[in-house]
């Protein structure tokens, strides 16, 4: 799916029509949804049935679906998540919440400027975390949107059971156009298996809460094996065609050494015993370079499947720890005169 900014979709929210999908509940295939989500999870078919029906279609989210999935190169995508501003602000949460960061980071043993960047990348340190109803994101696609029906039907039944767990007004809850949420854009599923309470309140606020949302993109990360002080990535010549190992990016199969029989020169010194993945960016206009992904790397993709995403976020997370500890500060608009 083509990843469209918040803040471009918080304003397509505001101008697209809604519409009050009526005929919504009397559909065949939501009364078989509505039935079979209540007998299987306990929920009453009335309540299911009240949350649908206030439910709005929303059309402009079937649009940007069928828009085509095109991925921009690697020296067009960087700039827009590597840059001084997200680099600056990164550096300034930091120190503006560096007790809560380093005793996160400690608990779950991953790196702090990992967590941020992330954050960073994701929604601006929680600046747009998208404006949608995740009920009507949800149930749009669910119903609306075949190709995707399964998946986003899954993703509504566990969100009606985040909202029971966290006992609040399924129609309180707010997203993107996909219905990811909060600082660190879950999607409910991801929500149920990794989001977390860091100051005990009883509730998992990745919306408002630093803690929360901090403790949850860590506990995603070391769920998913980071390593803590583990390799990234690295850059690589190749000797040979790296087409058959460039099919299977998003999964590692092979050590270092067994690359390196396959053609991979190493640029760099390296522990040649650990596993990795071969990849490639457009780094300027026509020219390819390759790069090793290592364990940490892997576990990025596992966040967002794309490794510009994973190298983005990666750069960014050692701009922001550089920017840190020489105590930059985002710079200030001109006084007028």
């Amino acid at each position: 799916m083509k990843k469209i900014t918040l803040a471009i979709l918080a304003t397509l929210a505001v101008s697209a029509p809604s519409v009050a999908d009526d005929e919504l509940i009397s559909r065949p295939e939501v009364q078989d949804y509505i039935r079979q989500t209540a007998a299987t999870h306990g929920f009453s078919e009335d309540y299911l049935t009240s949350v649908l029906q206030d439910a709005q279609t929303k059309n402009n989210i079937i649009t940007i679906l069928d828009r085509p999935s095109t991925s921009r190169p690697w020296h067009e995508f960087q700039a827009n998540f590597v840059n001084k501003t997200r680099i600056n602000n990164g550096a300034k949460f930091w120190r503006n919440h560096a007790d809560l960061i380093n005793a996160i980071a400690k608990q779950y043993k991953v790196a702090p400027e990992v967590m941020l960047a992330i954050l960073g990348a994701e929604t601006n340190y929680g600046t747009y975390t998208g404006s949608f109803r995740i009920v009507d994101a949800l149930s749009t696609i669910a119903f609306n949107y075949p190709r995707r029906a399964a998946y986003f039907q899954k993703e509504l039944t566990e969100f009606f059971l985040l909202a029971q767990a966290e006992q609040q007004d399924a129609a309180s809850f707010k997203g993107s156009y996909a219905g990811a949420m909060g600082w660190p854009q879950f999607m409910p599923s991801s929500f149920r298996k990794y989001a977390q309470d860091w100051d005990g309140d009883g509730r998992h606020d990745i919306w408002n809460n630093p803690g929360d949302a901090l403790a949850s993109v860590a506990n995603y990360l070391n769920q998913h094996g980071w390593v803590d002080q583990g390799d990234t990535f690295t850059a690589v010549n190749m000797n040979q065609d790296p087409s058959q190992l460039l099919a299977d990016k998003f999964n590692i199969h092979y050590t270092v050494d067994e690359l390196i029989a396959k053609g991979v020169a190493p640029i760099a010194e390296i522990n040649t015993q650990q596993p990795a993945v071969l990849y490639a960016l457009e780094t300027e206009p026509g020219f390819t370079q390759h790069f090793l992904g290592f364990n940490n790397f892997y576990v990025i993709t596992r966040y967002n499947k794309s490794t510009l995403y994973a190298t983005a976020v990666l750069q960014l997370a050692d701009e922001i720890k550089a920017a840190y500890l020489r105590g930059d500060e985002p710079a200030k608009p001109a006084a007028k005169k």
